[in-house]
């Protein structure tokens, strides 16, 4: 757990995200850092922070181009240039089918995804086999053993496991699908990110809120201006907390992207920067894509276009769809992804893409299947399952869901989010229908 209020959290992973970002950060200052936190001595952190904000300066040969001004990202974006797509269909009916598919596919992307939350592909694989569930195709299994080198599953797992699910447990991931769905309705298209902050400080508790997120409402109720509260000393802003937060933009949108994207811009830049917001940006774009396209792999080369040129986003998604493209394997896709993340936090927006574009194009479209290899993939496995449950549920429909994962779910939701706790994932999906029909 990543303590926003502990410096021997905060400070060791600014250094972190500063060295990945191309910064050099000086030899004797990170020593210090390193010493300080090994003794707990959070005053000397503290003292030490602003050394490290001052101090380390950006690479002159860092490759890529990471603005985070909309305008700026928006000339960047290949499909911005492209003429608006049109609505999934004029028929209500489908429409109706693929917005409910899409609710209930992140709802049990996520629940499938949530007992094994943390831990490693080995260690999900050996859990799984033991289990007798690998591959993976439904909720997981709960054994009365763990297998050697599995220490401990989620706490989740003894509500979101085969048999125990009954209504989609609480989860960030659903959590900010309900605000965000909350926050359209309120304010409409045109909200702006103080609606957003004042949505979160009103309807989320801290405590229910991670990294980025909940860097960002402390720096809100402690006086940052809401327009710097995502900087602030806030060593996440390039995690998967704003990627969570796309799908209902896509699914107010579906056949536009763009427009999609704009929306999950105004949202992701309240706390996130560079490829945090890209995340959100694209992943809203890929759900809205969905919606008009005829496989997964047309909705993965649709969302292409809504990732900013020169970001270290595209060459990420680049590369497994040109892996995919060339006969590759899912096997090779993740183990490049493992290779290539392997000083990246498992909850940051660049691997966990990675495992979401490697589900879509190597299911065959199968819904199952494709829940099923991007929790296989490990790292944020509730929240990559849960996106691409939401692209799956768009692209076929809930009528064409399995019935193995979506009736657990009980048409019922549990919810942090004040007001909506035990919401009837049909009624939400209800009212987001409405918000579709009313931007087409």
């Amino acid at each position: 757990m990543h303590d926003v209020l502990d410096p021997c959290d905060t400070v060791p992973d600014e250094v972190d995200q500063l060295l990945l970002t191309g910064h050099r950060v000086p030899t004797d200052l990170r020593t210090r850092i390193e010493q300080a936190r090994a003794a707990g001595d959070r005053a000397a952190l503290r003292g030490l922070l602003p050394l490290l904000e001052a101090g380390a300066e950006r690479a002159a040969d860092w490759p890529y181009d990471e603005p985070d001004d909309l305008d700026t990202i928006l000339a960047r974006l290949p499909g911005a240039a492209s003429p608006a797509s049109t609505p999934a269909s004029s028929a209500a009916d489908d429409l109706a089918d693929r917005i409910a598919g899409a609710w209930y596919g992140r709802c049990a992307g996520c629940c499938v995804g949530k007992p094994v939350e943390g831990l490693t592909p080995a260690q999900i694989r050996a859990y799984l086999a033991d289990a007798g569930a690998w591959p993976l195709r439904g909720y997981i299994p709960l054994s009365d053993r763990l297998p050697a080198g599995v220490e401990r599953l989620n706490p989740s797992a003894t509500e979101a496991t085969l048999g125990h699910v009954d209504g989609m447990p609480r989860d960030d991931d659903v959590d900010y699908t309900v605000l965000g769905l909350h926050l359209l309705e309120r304010y409409g298209r045109s909200f702006t990110r103080d609606d957003v902050a004042r949505e979160w400080l009103d309807k989320l508790p801290f405590l229910q809120t991670f990294t980025a997120e909940r860097a960002t409402y402390r720096n809100i109720v402690s006086g940052v201006a809401v327009g710097e509260a995502g900087r602030y000393r806030n060593p996440y802003r390039e995690w998967i907390g704003a990627l969570i937060r796309a799908d209902v933009f896509g699914y107010v949108n579906p056949g536009a992207p763009l427009a999609a994207a704009r929306l999950a811009y105004v949202d992701a830049s309240l706390s996130h920067t560079g490829n945090g917001i890209y995340g959100e940006m694209w992943a809203a774009a890929l759900v809205a894509g969905a919606f008009v396209s005829g496989s997964c792999a047309e909705a993965v080369e649709r969302s292409l276009g809504y990732v900013p040129r020169g970001s270290r986003l595209a060459q990420t998604v680049g590369h497994v769809v040109e892996l995919h493209r060339r006969g590759g394997s899912w096997e090779e896709a993740i183990a490049w992804v493992d290779a290539t993340f392997r000083e990246h936090s498992w909850v940051h927006t660049l691997n966990n893409a990675a495992v979401i574009v490697a589900g879509l194009l190597w299911s065959g479209d199968d819904p199952a299947a494709a829940i099923g290899l991007t929790v296989q993939a490990g790292y944020d496995t509730d929240s990559s399952a849960a996106t691409v449950g939401s692209v799956m549920g768009a692209l076929l429909g809930a009528s064409q869901l399995p019935e193995h994962l979506v009736a657990p779910l009980a048409d019922r939701v549990r919810s942090a989010v004040r007001g909506y706790d035990g919401s009837r994932i049909s009624e939400l999906a209800t009212r987001t229908l409405a918000l579709a029909e009313a931007g087409r």
